[in-house]
């Protein structure tokens, strides 16, 4: 189910010393940022072990619907910590054209008919590294492992600090 309302864009709230320009102009559009999630390989998913410590690992996974879909087996670790605290960070690869997304991971379901199709064709950018799940990979009851992440917020900037831009999602 894809977002019905386009994000808020706003500046961040930052220390003072870092230059943010006080004003909105040089914001990100929302449209310039939704690419790089999608066509990026590599993922970096942060989650909260249960004593508190934070997790990392890279993720192979797929923008679409305004969310970020990935699969994997649920005895990982960082799958045992979602299922306890939700709560996740997603970030790219990149220091400088940075694009980090705060949200929820939620074990989930693909209908073969529909939401399957269009997966297995997005997981396709891994297809020259010999990943390339069917449109029913995710539609047993364990659903695969399949789990998305539904964003809260997203911080990006490609010119740092003065096109620094948060995003809040609605209904998300």
């Amino acid at each position: 189910m894809e977002h019905t309302a386009p994000p808020r864009s706003e500046r961040p709230a930052l220390p003072e010393g870092y230059g943010l320009p006080e004003s909105t102009d040089g914001l990100l559009a929302w449209e310039q940022v939704e690419p790089r999630l999608r066509d990026s390989q590599h993922y970096w998913l942060s989650s909260v072990r249960p004593d508190g410590r934070p997790h990392a690992v890279p993720r192979w996974g797929v923008w679409l619907d305004g969310r970020f879909w990935y699969d994997g087996a649920p005895t990982t670790r960082h799958t045992r910590n979602v299922e306890d605290n939700p709560a996740v960070t997603l970030t790219l690869e990149s220091g400088t054209e940075v694009v980090i997304v705060e949200g929820e991971s939620h074990a989930t379901r693909a209908d073969p008919d529909y939401l399957g199709p269009r997966l297995s064709a997005a997981f396709g950018k891994y297809a020259e590294s010999g990943y390339t799940p069917g449109p029913d990979s995710w539609a047993g009851e364990d659903g695969g492992g399949l789990r998305v992440i539904t964003p809260h917020r997203v911080l990006a900037w490609f010119a740092f600090p003065t096109d620094c831009t948060r995003f809040t999602f609605t209904g998300g």
